[in-house]
């Protein structure tokens, strides 16, 4: 007997399940998997040298109730907003330029690279580039010392929340120029015209056109900027010189005294948070639909 053919419809639905499936495959496997097992583990019980299956709320108790989570939360709350501002001011100055000020198509290549090398190396090697820097004895002490802005070494230039805001946003401002700059790209240039011969100012240009038009690309680099910083470890414990505390740093020390349960908590509470903050902007713009 001849099989009967597939409708067209259901033919087309199994090509796309097949299509997807190893998308989902791997997703479900290094991203799903691995979330709900810190879940799972979020509940477990520990003391002083193992840790064992259970159920209970204490980890979380512990730390949404503790003082010192707060605190630390209210200050990485601060690092994101403060770097979130410069970046995105410097990633929309050097997307407008790039966008609308270089002509040539080779030069904004160029120039864009140009912003990008900096990125080819370690965050780490970046990051601790600042601390000769800013040191007492640092080019920048130096520099002011020499042209007699200051008498004597400033102490808040480095191992401080000055030097961390700073590592910040040279690590991330780059996050912001890129989805930003993408956005400008594709902007219609007779859109700005049509304004411009309908009297508007430059202001009014900006402000009524171009960026309307880039908030998409302003929302992808807050994203990538929020969650960069909300989960950075490194930067805030070597720039602050341990002065100043991170929501990652609560987890990292967690993991080093081998509480494991208590620093999947941490874990799970920081990405709802995180995920909350990205719904919030969300919001304001639908990106899927602006796109």
């Amino acid at each position: 007997m001849k099989k009967k053919a597939l409708d067209p419809e259901k033919r087309a639905e199994r090509v796309s399940w097949a299509l997807v499936a190893p998308l989902t495959l791997v997703l479900g496997f290094f991203l799903l998997l691995p979330i709900a097992t810190i879940v799972s583990v979020s509940f477990w019980s520990y003391n002083e040298w193992s840790f064992y299956p259970d159920f209970n709320l204490d980890n979380y108790m512990f730390h949404l109730t503790s003082a010192v989570t707060w605190a630390t939360y209210l200050k990485t709350l601060k690092f994101v907003v403060i770097t979130w501002i410069f970046c995105a001011a410097i990633g929309f100055s050097v997307a407008y330029f790039l966008a609308f000020h270089v002509q040539s198509l080779p030069a904004q290549i160029a120039l864009f690279l140009v912003c990008t090398i900096p990125f080819w190396t370690s965050n780490i090697i970046r990051m601790i580039s600042w601390i000769p820097f800013l040191g007492r004895n640092g080019i920048a002490n130096s520099m002011l010392q020499s042209l007699g802005i200051t008498d004597e070494p400033l102490d808040w230039l480095l191992y401080s929340d000055f030097a961390v805001v700073l590592a910040f946003v040279h690590l991330y401002a780059l996050f912001m120029v890129v989805p930003i700059f993408n956005t400008m790209m594709r902007i219609d240039k007779s859109l700005i015209e049509a304004a411009r011969d309908a009297g508007a100012s430059g202001l009014q240009i900006l402000t009524n056109v171009i960026i309307p038009l880039t908030k998409p690309g302003i929302m992808i680099g807050s994203i990538f900027v929020v969650t960069l910083v909300m989960g950075d470890v490194i930067t805030v414990r070597h720039m602050s010189g341990g002065q100043s505390a991170s929501v990652g740093r609560i987890i990292s020390n967690e993991i080093s005294l081998l509480q494991y349960p208590a620093a999947a908590a941490s874990s799970v509470v920081l990405l709802c948070t995180v995920l909350l903050m990205i719904g919030i902007m969300m919001r304001f713009v639908n990106i899927r639909k602006e796109l």
